[in-house]
Protein backbone atom coordinates (compact mmCIF):
# COMPACT_ATOMS: atom_id res chain seq x y z
CA UNK A 1 0.00 0.00 0.00
CA UNK A 2 1.11 3.67 -0.93
CA UNK A 3 1.59 6.04 1.75
CA UNK A 4 -1.06 7.64 1.41
CA UNK A 5 -3.61 4.85 0.70
CA UNK A 6 -2.70 3.51 4.36
CA UNK A 7 -3.11 6.99 5.95
CA UNK A 8 -6.63 6.60 4.35
CA UNK A 9 -7.85 3.15 5.67
CA UNK A 10 -6.23 4.17 9.38
CA UNK A 11 -8.14 7.61 9.10
CA UNK A 12 -11.47 6.34 7.68
CA UNK A 13 -11.47 2.45 8.84
CA UNK A 14 -12.47 1.57 12.48
CA UNK A 15 -10.62 -1.08 14.13
CA UNK A 16 -10.62 -3.05 17.31
CA UNK A 17 -7.87 -4.16 19.06
CA UNK A 18 -7.91 -6.81 21.29
CA UNK A 19 -5.77 -8.69 23.80
CA UNK A 20 -6.91 -12.52 24.86
CA UNK A 21 -4.93 -13.92 27.52
CA UNK A 22 -3.81 -17.18 27.25
CA UNK A 23 -6.35 -20.20 27.48
CA UNK A 24 -9.11 -17.62 26.87
CA UNK A 25 -11.54 -18.57 23.49
CA UNK A 26 -10.67 -15.74 20.57
CA UNK A 27 -13.55 -17.21 18.35
CA UNK A 28 -15.38 -20.47 18.95
CA UNK A 29 -16.99 -23.18 17.09
CA UNK A 30 -20.54 -22.15 15.48
CA UNK A 31 -19.80 -18.42 16.80
CA UNK A 32 -21.53 -16.66 13.45
CA UNK A 33 -18.47 -14.56 11.39
CA UNK A 34 -19.36 -10.98 11.24
CA UNK A 35 -15.66 -9.95 11.84
CA UNK A 36 -12.12 -10.91 10.36
CA UNK A 37 -10.00 -11.20 13.05
CA UNK A 38 -6.25 -10.74 11.93
CA UNK A 39 -3.67 -12.79 14.76
CA UNK A 40 -0.66 -10.05 14.32
CA UNK A 41 1.24 -11.65 17.67
CA UNK A 42 1.62 -14.87 19.61
CA UNK A 43 -0.48 -18.12 18.67
CA UNK A 44 -3.21 -19.89 19.16
CA UNK A 45 -4.24 -23.45 18.97
CA UNK A 46 -7.03 -24.39 16.37
CA UNK A 47 -9.60 -27.37 16.92
CA UNK A 48 -11.95 -29.21 14.37
CA UNK A 49 -14.18 -31.99 15.46
CA UNK A 50 -15.70 -34.30 13.09
CA UNK A 51 -19.41 -34.24 12.62
CA UNK A 52 -20.26 -37.05 14.56
CA UNK A 53 -17.73 -36.23 17.52
CA UNK A 54 -15.86 -39.30 17.03
CA UNK A 55 -12.58 -37.47 16.58
CA UNK A 56 -10.97 -33.82 17.04
CA UNK A 57 -7.61 -32.74 15.58
CA UNK A 58 -5.84 -29.55 16.90
CA UNK A 59 -2.86 -27.56 15.17
CA UNK A 60 -1.14 -24.54 16.16
CA UNK A 61 -1.81 -20.74 14.16
CA UNK A 62 1.37 -18.09 14.79
CA UNK A 63 1.06 -14.89 13.71
CA UNK A 64 0.27 -13.32 11.37
CA UNK A 65 -2.32 -14.69 10.23
CA UNK A 66 -5.74 -14.35 9.42
CA UNK A 67 -8.62 -16.63 11.20
CA UNK A 68 -10.87 -18.39 9.15
CA UNK A 69 -11.60 -15.14 6.53
CA UNK A 70 -14.12 -17.07 3.83
CA UNK A 71 -16.50 -17.52 6.78
CA UNK A 72 -17.26 -13.97 6.64
CA UNK A 73 -19.59 -14.87 3.14
CA UNK A 74 -21.03 -17.23 1.55
CA UNK A 75 -23.25 -20.44 2.59
CA UNK A 76 -22.42 -20.73 5.95
CA UNK A 77 -21.43 -17.40 7.95
CA UNK A 78 -20.25 -19.29 11.23
CA UNK A 79 -16.67 -20.36 12.08
CA UNK A 80 -15.73 -24.23 11.71
CA UNK A 81 -13.09 -24.12 14.08
CA UNK A 82 -12.40 -23.19 17.46
CA UNK A 83 -9.41 -21.02 17.96
CA UNK A 84 -8.16 -20.88 21.61
CA UNK A 85 -5.07 -18.99 22.72
CA UNK A 86 -1.43 -20.05 23.80
CA UNK A 87 -0.42 -17.36 24.77
CA UNK A 88 -1.29 -13.52 25.69
CA UNK A 89 -2.23 -12.90 21.37
CA UNK A 90 -3.32 -9.71 20.05
CA UNK A 91 -5.90 -9.06 17.58
CA UNK A 92 -6.84 -7.17 14.97
CA UNK A 93 -10.51 -6.85 14.35
CA UNK A 94 -12.40 -5.33 11.58
CA UNK A 95 -16.20 -5.37 11.09
CA UNK A 96 -18.21 -6.99 8.10
CA UNK A 97 -19.27 -3.76 6.73
CA UNK A 98 -15.79 -2.05 7.22
CA UNK A 99 -14.63 -5.25 5.12
CA UNK A 100 -16.84 -4.38 2.24
CA UNK A 101 -15.70 -0.76 2.37
CA UNK A 102 -11.99 -1.58 1.86
CA UNK A 103 -12.56 -4.44 -0.73
CA UNK A 104 -14.88 -1.79 -2.64
CA UNK A 105 -11.88 1.14 -2.02
CA UNK A 106 -8.55 -0.53 -1.57
CA UNK A 107 -7.58 -2.61 -4.10
CA UNK A 108 -4.64 -4.62 -2.45
CA UNK A 109 -6.96 -5.72 0.18
CA UNK A 110 -9.30 -7.23 -2.66
CA UNK A 111 -6.15 -8.82 -4.17
CA UNK A 112 -5.29 -10.36 -0.23
CA UNK A 113 -8.65 -11.64 -0.06
CA UNK A 114 -9.31 -13.05 -3.14
CA UNK A 115 -5.65 -14.73 -3.16
CA UNK A 116 -6.96 -16.52 0.22
CA UNK A 117 -9.71 -17.90 -1.30
CA UNK A 118 -8.96 -19.03 -4.54
CA UNK A 119 -5.85 -20.70 -2.91
CA UNK A 120 -8.02 -22.52 -0.59
CA UNK A 121 -10.68 -23.37 -3.50
CA UNK A 122 -7.91 -24.67 -5.63
CA UNK A 123 -6.31 -26.85 -2.90
CA UNK A 124 -9.61 -28.44 -2.29
CA UNK A 125 -10.60 -29.14 -5.60
CA UNK A 126 -7.04 -30.14 -6.30
CA UNK A 127 -7.91 -33.24 -3.79
CA UNK A 128 -9.60 -35.61 -5.85
CA UNK A 129 -7.27 -35.82 -8.62
CA UNK A 130 -4.27 -36.60 -6.56
CA UNK A 131 -2.79 -40.21 -6.95
CA UNK A 132 -3.95 -42.57 -4.00
CA UNK A 133 -3.33 -43.00 -0.92
CA UNK A 134 -2.41 -47.37 -1.18
CA UNK A 135 -0.12 -48.05 1.76
CA UNK A 136 -1.30 -48.32 5.64
CA UNK A 137 1.49 -45.08 5.89
CA UNK A 138 0.38 -42.96 3.30
CA UNK A 139 -3.22 -43.16 4.70
CA UNK A 140 -2.33 -42.22 7.66
CA UNK A 141 -0.78 -39.35 6.34
CA UNK A 142 -3.13 -38.21 4.23
CA UNK A 143 -5.62 -38.61 6.61
CA UNK A 144 -3.53 -36.08 8.88
CA UNK A 145 -2.88 -33.44 5.93
CA UNK A 146 -6.38 -32.96 4.33
CA UNK A 147 -7.49 -31.87 7.92
CA UNK A 148 -4.62 -29.34 8.54
CA UNK A 149 -4.80 -26.02 7.74
CA UNK A 150 -1.20 -26.21 6.64
CA UNK A 151 1.10 -28.96 6.04
CA UNK A 152 3.39 -28.22 8.55
CA UNK A 153 3.87 -27.89 11.84
CA UNK A 154 3.13 -29.55 14.89
CA UNK A 155 -0.54 -31.25 14.81
CA UNK A 156 -2.42 -33.83 17.13
CA UNK A 157 -5.54 -36.26 16.32
CA UNK A 158 -7.58 -37.34 19.07
CA UNK A 159 -9.45 -40.67 17.89
CA UNK A 160 -10.07 -44.04 19.38
CA UNK A 161 -7.90 -46.73 17.16
CA UNK A 162 -10.55 -48.40 15.86
CA UNK A 163 -12.37 -45.06 14.57
CA UNK A 164 -9.28 -43.99 12.91
CA UNK A 165 -9.39 -47.48 11.14
CA UNK A 166 -12.08 -47.53 10.29
CA UNK A 167 -11.87 -43.91 8.49
CA UNK A 168 -9.21 -45.26 6.38
CA UNK A 169 -10.38 -48.51 5.56
CA UNK A 170 -7.67 -50.67 7.22
CA UNK A 171 -8.18 -53.80 10.01
CA UNK A 172 -7.45 -52.23 13.34
CA UNK A 173 -4.74 -54.67 13.92
CA UNK A 174 -2.46 -53.39 10.73
CA UNK A 175 -3.05 -49.88 11.72
CA UNK A 176 -1.82 -50.19 15.34
CA UNK A 177 1.58 -51.93 13.61
CA UNK A 178 1.99 -48.71 11.39
CA UNK A 179 1.36 -46.29 14.03
CA UNK A 180 3.73 -48.40 16.93
CA UNK A 181 6.52 -48.53 14.09
CA UNK A 182 6.20 -44.85 13.21
CA UNK A 183 6.81 -44.33 16.76
CA UNK A 184 9.77 -46.08 16.95
CA UNK A 185 10.55 -44.56 14.21
CA UNK A 186 10.86 -40.71 16.20
CA UNK A 187 8.11 -39.55 13.21
CA UNK A 188 4.89 -39.57 15.98
CA UNK A 189 4.31 -39.95 19.60
CA UNK A 190 1.32 -41.85 20.66
CA UNK A 191 -0.62 -42.43 23.69
CA UNK A 192 -3.78 -43.66 24.29
CA UNK A 193 -6.57 -42.09 22.02
CA UNK A 194 -3.98 -39.66 21.11
CA UNK A 195 -1.77 -39.38 18.24
CA UNK A 196 0.92 -36.29 17.93
CA UNK A 197 2.54 -35.12 14.90
CA UNK A 198 5.65 -33.05 16.11
CA UNK A 199 6.41 -31.70 12.18
CA UNK A 200 4.13 -32.52 9.47
CA UNK A 201 6.47 -31.40 6.77
CA UNK A 202 9.01 -33.68 8.08
CA UNK A 203 6.00 -36.85 7.70
CA UNK A 204 5.16 -35.73 4.53
CA UNK A 205 8.31 -35.49 3.08
CA UNK A 206 9.34 -39.11 4.18
CA UNK A 207 6.25 -40.41 2.92
CA UNK A 208 6.63 -38.90 -0.52
CA UNK A 209 10.48 -40.17 -1.15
Amino acid sequence: MSHNDLNQVVAHTKFGFLKIARNKAVVSEGDTCQHIYFLTSGSVKVESRADDGCYSFTEKMTAPDVIQPERLFGLTQRYTKSFTALEECSILRIDKQQVLRLIAEQEIFRLNLLNIISTQSQRISHQPWRQPATTIRQKIVRFVESRSLRPAGPKTLHIRMEDMARLIAESRLNLSRELNKMHDEGIINITRGEIHIPALEKLIAINNR
